[in-house]
C-alpha cells in the first residue's frame, strides 16, 4: 500500500486539472495500444491506430524508442510526463528535450537494460545524446498527431465532463470525499490517501507542496498513478468516470449515425485542423474522396476553410464542435505540434465554498 501524508497546507492546494495532459494521455494511450486488456469503448480507437502501426510503416519507426521506453506494464521514466505538459504539448517536448543528462540515466537505468535492436539508440539516449533526444521527441509529436490529436475534442470533453463530477463532490463532500472517489482502490482518511494494490509498500509525504489531481482518459479503470519519483511535484493521474466515457461515446455513436463513419472521423480530425491529404492518409482513401466527404461537412457549416500557401486546411466550427460535443462549452484552441494545425486550448478555473477553495489549473 502507497500512502501519501496531507498537511492542512496540503489539503488547501490540493488542484484538479483543467485539461487533459498531453503527455499523461500519449504514455498511457500507448499501454492501451500494447495491451490485451483494454477498455472495450476504445477498441475502434486501437484498431485504427494500430493499422498506422504496422511494421512497414513510418509511425512504427519513427515511435519505436518511444514504446521502447514505455512498456505497458511497470515503471516507464518520469521525464516522459513532465508537469510542463499541462501547457501543451509542445511544452511537454521542450521540457523532455531538457531534462538533464543525470536524470536520464538513472531514469533509464532504473528501467532496466533494453535489449534488441533498439539497445544502442537507448544507450545514445542514457548518454544524454541530443540526436537521441531529438529522436524520441519527435517520435512522440508523431504519434500524437496520429494517435490523439484527431479525438482530441472527445478527450477533452469527457475529461471536462469528469471534472464538473469532482466539483460536485467537492461541493456536496469537501476534499475529503473528493479524494475519496478518485478511484476503487483509493481511500482518504485521517489526512492520509491510502493507494491499494501497488506492488511495494510505502509513503509519500508532501510536506506542503499541494497535490495535482490529472484525470486521464486513457488510464486503466480500477488504480490511480503517481510520479515514481518523490522529489518531483506531486501528481495522481486518475482514470474519468466510466459512466462518462460511456455517455460520450453514445452521444458519438449517435453522430456516426447521423453523419456517417467517414463524416464523423474526418470532422473529428477537423478539432486538430485536417487537410484532405491527411485525411485521405488516416482513413485510406483516395484524396479526392477525402476531398468530397470535407466539402459536404463544409457545405453544411460542420468546418471552416482555410487556405495556407497551396493547402487548404479544414477547421471545427461552432456547429461542428456543438455537434461533436453537445454538453460542453466552446473551448479555446491554441497552436498544435507542427505550427499549422489547431487544438483545444486549456484555460483555468477556481471553485470556492465557504472560503475553502478547490483550484484547477491551465493556462
Amino acid at each position: 500500500m502507497l500512502r501519501i501524508h496531507f498537511t492542512a497546507a496540503d489539503l488547501s492546494r490540493v488542484r484538479l486539472a483543467a485539461s487533459p495532459d498531453p503527455m499523461w494521455e500519449t504514455a498511457l494511450s500507448m499501454h492501451v495500444v500494447q495491451s490485451r486488456n483494454f477498455d472495450p469503448l476504445l477498441s475502434g480507437w486501437r484498431r485504427n491506430l494500430l493499422r498506422l502501426l504496422h511494421p512497414a510503416g513510418r509511425l512504427q519507426k519513427q515511435t519505436a524508442m518511444a514504446f521502447a521506453l514505455n512498456p505497458p506494464l511497470g515503471y516507464f521514466p518520469d521525464f516522459l510526463t513532465p508537469h510542463e505538459a499541462s501547457e501543451s504539448i509542445e511544452a511537454g517536448l521542450a521540457s523532455l528535450l531538457a531534462t538533464p543528462k543525470a536524470r536520464l540515466r538513472r531514469e533509464i537505468e532504473f528501467l532496466g537494460k533494453p535489449q534488441g535492436e533498439l539497445g544502442s539508440g537507448l544507450d545514445d539516449l542514457r548518454r544524454g545524446s541530443r540526436g537521441a533526444l531529438m529522436t524520441l521527441s519527435d517520435g512522440l509529436r508523431s504519434y500524437f498527431e496520429a494517435a490523439l490529436a484527431p479525438v482530441w475534442l472527445r478527450i477533452a470533453a469527457t475529461v471536462d465532463a469528469d471534472r464538473a463530477v469532482r466539483a460536485h463532490q467537492f461541493l456536496l463532500g469537501g476534499i475529503g470525499r473528493l479524494l475519496d472517489n478518485l478511484a476503487p482502490t483509493v481511500r482518504f482518511h485521517d489526512q492520509v490517501l491510502e493507494v491499494h494494490h501497488v506492488r511495494r509498500d510505502s509513503d509519500l509525504y508532501l510536506n506542503g507542496r499541494g497535490l495535482v489531481l490529472i484525470p486521464s482518459f486513457f488510464k486503466e479503470d480500477g488504480n490511480v498513478m503517481l510520479l515514481a519519483d518523490p522529489s518531483l511535484p506531486p501528481v495522481v493521474v486518475y482514470p474519468v468516470d466510466r459512466h462518462i466515457r460511456v455517455t460520450l461515446e453514445a452521444r458519438h455513436q449517435a453522430t456516426t449515425a447521423l453523419i456517417g463513419a467517414t463524416r464523423a472521423a474526418i470532422l473529428e480530425m477537423a478539432t486538430a485542423g485536417v487537410t484532405a491529404t491527411y485525411a485521405a492518409q488516416q482513413l485510406r482513401m483516395t484524396v479526392s474522396a477525402a476531398s468530397r466527404h470535407l466539402a459536404v461537412l463544409a457545405n453544411a457549416g460542420l468546418v471552416y476553410r482555410v487556405r495556407e500557401g497551396n493547402r487548404l486546411h479544414h477547421l471545427l466550427s461552432p456547429l461542428g464542435l456543438s455537434l461533436l460535443s453537445p454538453t460542453t462549452t466552446p473551448l479555446a484552441y491554441t497552436q498544435a505540434p507542427g505550427g499549422g494545425s489547431l487544438i483545444p486550448g486549456e484555460h483555468s478555473t477556481d471553485l470556492s465554498l465557504g472560503g475553502r477553495s478547490l483550484h484547477t489549473y491551465g493556462s
